[in-house]
């Protein structure tokens, strides 16, 4: 039997659907909407187009939304100065600061520079601390770790009780996802084992999971005998293993051998279309966030 596909670009829509109506709300009760800035340091194509597809959807959402673009010899204390700047302007809710910075610049200086109720990235250590803790201290969890808990709760996949297994120890997906599916809560209460490319037996760590969260960059890592019978299988691998000639663009794979597992597993992410459409969705859902706290 072929699994359920959890289509990201499908759940990416309902989500923003959602962000909108709660904007449209919040202008017509309070005459406020949430602010967002994107701040972008130099020219590079790859951020460029990123950070023009966060600004799309912040606008599409009804956002303040300001794009402040910055070249690329910017002293650091000039850009601190900036992100200061918004810090201090009731007006904006949520600060991104595109990465990579120039080499002159040291990113983390700038990301921990960000007032923590106003990083909806949630990559400042107050906000990690925020995530360890867990509850109400939680106000914002990090974009990709929590789209991923958005697509198994919308699947009907059941986390209370259930065998986690993440495949990956990153401070962006791994080790934060595997916290929040530990925590109490919905779409979590699960017993959760992390596991990487230098676990003994991997393959044995696998197999008896529940759900399976595979954030290694590993192409092809996980192979279909891996996967327990009927289980949920996120694959968060955004792997460039080729060019299509034809088309130009660049053939991508994920951590698992999609194809072969879809036949096993119960439910599974496809990539491309799978957690990639949800990081932004979910970056808007935190801004949003940080306005109706701004609001209490």
């Amino acid at each position: 039997m072929t699994a359920e596909i959890i289509s990201g670009t499908e759940i990416r829509k309902a989500i923003l659907a959602e962000v909108k109506e709660e904007v449209d709300q919040m202008k017509e009760k309070h005459g406020k909407v949430p602010g967002l800035v994107t701040i972008l340091v130099g020219s590079s194509p790859a951020s460029i187009s990123y950070v023009t597809l966060k600004v799309k959807t912040a606008i599409s959402l009804g956002f303040h939304e300001i794009q402040d673009d910055q070249p690329e010899d910017i002293s650091e204390e000039d850009l601190l100065g900036l992100i200061d700047k918004y810090n201090n302007d009731p007006d904006i809710h949520g600060i991104l600061v595109q990465l990579p910075l120039p080499k002159h610049i040291d990113d983390k200086k700038v990301l921990v520079a960000i007032d923590p109720d106003k990083d909806v990235d949630a990559f400042h250590p107050v906000n990690v601390g925020r995530l360890m803790i867990g509850g109400d201290e939680a106000k914002f969890y990090p974009c990709t770790p929590a789209g991923i808990q958005e697509m198994i709760i919308r699947s009907g996949t059941e986390t209370s009780g259930a065998e986690v297994v993440v495949v990956g120890r990153s401070n962006i997906v791994g080790k934060p996802i595997a916290m929040m599916m530990a925590q109490k809560g919905v779409g979590a209460n699960s017993t959760v084992t992390i596991v990487h490319t230098r676990t003994k037996d991997l393959a044995s760590h696998c197999k008896r999971a529940d759900i399976l969260i595979v954030a290694a960059g590993v192409p092809g890592l996980v192979k279909p005998e891996w996967i327990k019978p009927g289980s949920t299988v996120i694959d968060v691998g955004v792997n460039r293993i080729g060019m299509n000639e034809k088309t130009g663009k660049a053939i991508l794979s994920g951590d698992v051998d999609f194809n072969a597992a879809k036949e096993i597993a119960g439910a599974i992410t496809p990539v491309p279309g799978g957690v990639g459409p949800m990081t932004i969705a979910m970056l808007m859902k935190n801004t949003l966030k940080s306005a109706q706290y701004a609001l209490k």
